[in-house]
């Protein structure tokens, strides 16, 4: 059985979440629609909705992929929803397949993997695995705000650092700062590496369109501080939404670079299933005057349609609008000397971890 459905008024977006509803998943047997019966004020403000952690009793942890536009093949997602609460969040649709919303319950019922560690040290320990990168935080962030206390990632991260084996991390929180002592040793010998999203530069924007995550220039000097402890870091300008944050695209770059980023990466608005009708609602209640517009740009770099979800299209987008924001990315890249290219972690150091009494010989 699925936990309860987050609740709110009829009207009104909830207090500090993304979402502007709860959205029904795509398989449910019933559409609801909200309708204002006068009761509601305008002035009234909307309440605060909790976030509940359900435990999720995980078989597996490290998750593979075959993806022609991904540059790895596998990755491991401590959470399940994210309370971060972007509303443009392309992982929403899965809670579908938990019997909740990807609106607000998304962000608000959260499925923490609290024997991830354990389970990774499983895997890590099987005869015949093949070492490679993991990226961490592939589908939902690593370290949203419910790590500060459950320590999952770190606990992930524990077990890499002890058995030399090496991966990617990526977070739009200041809180990945807290692993600084363990990602420093790790990168000194090539076996980490962290990127950092960042989608606008307009803290107001950035609280109404992903509340939960760091303030846009809090990311900024996470980049610093990531560069000072001598990680190798890079920044992700994603999503760049239409009409909305493409502004932001060079100034990103630039203070990402000062900041001492040295590669650089972006992603184009991505509206899967439940996503698109989420971001018609929060543009409309956000954006009026520009909602149209902004949706008529997704629609020309998608053929016409919401979403394409076709390898490396669904990344870059086509047409016009595609070709100009992937033409204005490159030149600022080269203008700043950010690179895409990402040499090589060393996966010859790699040692599998002791799960049993005996020790080991040398």
């Amino acid at each position: 059985m699925p936990p309860f459905k987050a609740t709110r008024a009829a009207s009104g977006p909830a207090k500090g979440r993304g979402a502007p509803s709860n959205i029904e998943g795509r398989f449910e047997q019933w559409q609801r629609e909200r309708e204002d019966d006068g009761w509601w004020r305008d002035d009234a403000e909307a309440p605060r909705l909790p976030t509940i952690v359900i435990k999720e009793h995980a078989r597996s942890i490290i998750a593979r992929n075959d993806s022609p536009d991904l540059p790895f093949d596998r990755s491991i997602n401590p959470y399940q929803g994210c309370e971060h609460g972007c509303v443009y969040c392309y992982a929403r649709p899965a809670h579908a397949y938990f019997g909740l919303s990807p609106g607000l319950d998304f962000e608000t019922r959260i499925y923490a993997k609290h024997a991830a560690p354990d389970l990774l040290r499983e895997a890590l320990a099987r005869p015949g695995y093949d070492c490679a990168p993991i990226a961490i935080g592939g589908n939902t962030d690593p370290y949203q705000p419910v790590e500060r206390d459950l320590r999952i990632t770190r606990g992930v991260i524990e077990v890499l650092a002890e058995t030399d084996h090496p991966f990617t991390v990526i977070t739009k929180n200041a809180l990945i700062e807290r692993d600084i002592d363990l990602l420093a040793p790790m990168a000194a010998r090539r076996l980490a590496r962290a990127y950092v999203s960042i989608t606008s530069l307009d803290r107001r924007l950035s609280s109404t369109l992903e509340p939960r995550a760091s303030a846009p220039h809090r990311r900024i000097e996470t980049i610093r501080r990531l560069h000072q402890a001598g990680i190798p870091v890079g920044v992700m300008v994603a999503p760049v939404i239409p009409f909305i944050t493409d502004r932001f695209l060079e100034g990103i770059l630039e203070q990402a670079r000062a900041a001492g980023a040295s590669t650089a990466g972006y992603i184009v608005l991505r509206l899967p299933h439940e996503v698109a009708p989420l971001m018609r609602e929060w543009l409309k209640a956000h954006h009026p005057l520009k909602a149209e517009h902004a949706m008529s740009l997704v629609r020309q770099m998608r053929g016409g349609r919401d979403y394409d979800a076709r390898w490396r299209i669904r990344q870059t987008g086509t047409g016009a609008f595609a070709t100009l924001v992937a033409r204005r990315f490159a030149v600022a890249a080269e203008r700043l000397g950010l690179s895409v290219d990402r040499s090589p972690l060393d996966t010859t150091r790699f040692r599998p971890p002791r799960t049993g009494p005996q020790l080991n010989l040398f």
